[in-house]
């Protein structure tokens, strides 16, 4: 299985353009999270009916999965925490989102949405506890936040990860997670685009201007993966113990 993995595009709509021509290419589109741009002069309203369109454009062409980000968040949920609640109209039209899950072979692919209070959070773990009672030969998250401590989530000043997730992949052992959120740790000499925790592999693809995204590409059957950007190609063993040194600096 091919898959690629894209995250915080904040409607950048040549980089969706471009995402929609290679969408064939792949056996899964991974969006980890943040479509949206709270900061653009596009109504959010706006935004969302056209990212929804052009989400309907690549599972059209090939399998999908998309996790909320914190700029998705769109109003309260039953409970009054905030969620991205025009996914919903997504989910409806059967694409795999928050809270959701989707098997393609041996892979199973939990989604997890970005949580905004202790009732989300524990919807969560949950949900990851459940997801782990059934897991086969693999196992992968998307979730947007990558964890504390890893390389992938260095600014090039801190470390500004989510400890939750730390702590969840330590419980869970997941083979894989997908994630995006702080856009600088690829291009840091420090930072990285990949990282392994236990037997864990952890993904952020960062962000980057231009029509083409930042992305990381992964072949679970060649057992590679390769980060492709404006600083060039690198690439990962995932039979290996550790994750590679950079080659970009």
């Amino acid at each position: 299985m091919r898959i690629l993995l894209v995250a915080d595009l904040h409607y950048t709509l040549p980089q969706l353009d471009w995402v929609v021509k290679v969408a064939p290419e792949f056996d899964l589109v991974v969006f980890a999270g943040d479509l949206v741009d709270i900061t653009s002069g596009v109504p959010v309203d706006a935004q969302t009916v056209v990212l929804l369109r052009y989400l309907a454009l690549v599972q059209e062409q090939t399998q999908i999965a998309v996790a909320s980000g914190n700029h998705d968040l769109t109003g309260p949920d039953a409970n009054g925490e905030q969620s991205a609640l025009w996914l919903a109209e997504a989910r409806a039209a059967g694409l795999p989102t928050d809270g959701g899950s989707l098997t393609i072979g041996d892979t199973l692919i939990t989604i997890c949405p970005w949580w905004d209070g202790p009732l989300g959070k524990e919807a969560t773990r949950l949900q990851l506890a459940a997801d782990s009672a059934r897991r086969p030969a693999r196992w992968i998250w998307v979730y947007h936040w990558p964890p504390l401590g890893s390389p992938t989530c260095w600014t090039g000043k801190t470390h500004y990860g989510d400890p939750d997730v730390d702590g969840w992949i330590k419980e869970f052992t997941p083979d894989i997670v997908l994630a995006g959120h702080v856009h600088e740790p690829p291009f840091k000499p420090e930072g990285s685009w990949v990282d392994r925790i236990g037997n864990t592999w952890v993904f952020n693809p960062g962000r980057q201007i231009g029509p083409v995204p930042a992305y990381v590409e992964i072949d679970l059957e060649a057992g590679r993966a390769m980060w492709e950007s404006l600083m060039g190609t690198e690439e990962a063993d995932l039979s290996a113990l550790s994750a590679p040194p950079r080659t970009s600096f």
